[in-house]
């Protein structure tokens, strides 16, 4: 049941999405948002992916407009990147367009039912949360080990 959830949910989100990025690419800009200025290595290591393949990777989003690259001022070597103005009004877009067809779905449960997926998805959302973060830590201790 929870698979079948998860894959409606995916239809739905395809559904809005009018998306220049692929998946690999919209993870991109999701960690860029949060993580504004990080090096190709940290994104690399978020992406559980190889420097080279994620240089490719932002190249094509550069190249799209989404994401900028900015050399560091201490060392030439070194890149950070950040979502581009248009980047940005992406993800507000793509966010947008996904709640009209999430608001669409909802209206046609029942009210009970509606503040029952809430509480549950507040209770999902916050032990996501707790895993994520902390594999992070764990994921941060092996390699400082």
């Amino acid at each position: 049941m929870t698979s079948t959830a998860a894959e409606l949910l995916e239809v739905l989100w395809g559904r809005a999405s009018t998306a220049p990025a692929s998946a690999s690419q919209l993870r991109v800009l999701l960690i860029l948002e949060h993580h504004e200025g990080i090096n190709l290595r940290t994104l690399a290591d978020s992406l559980a992916s190889t420097p080279p393949s994620t240089s490719r990777l932002c190249d094509r989003l550069q190249a799209s407009g989404l994401v900028e690259r900015v050399v560091s001022a201490n060392d030439r070597r070194e890149v950070h990147l950040y979502l581009s103005k248009r980047g940005r009004t992406f993800l507000d877009d793509l966010r947008k367009r996904r709640e009209r067809e999430l608001r669409a779905v909802l209206d046609l449960m029942p009210a009970a039912k509606r503040e029952a997926l809430l509480e549950g998805l507040e209770a999902f959302r916050s032990a996501a949360a707790t895993r994520i973060h902390h594999e992070a830590g764990t994921d941060a201790d092996t390699r400082s080990a």
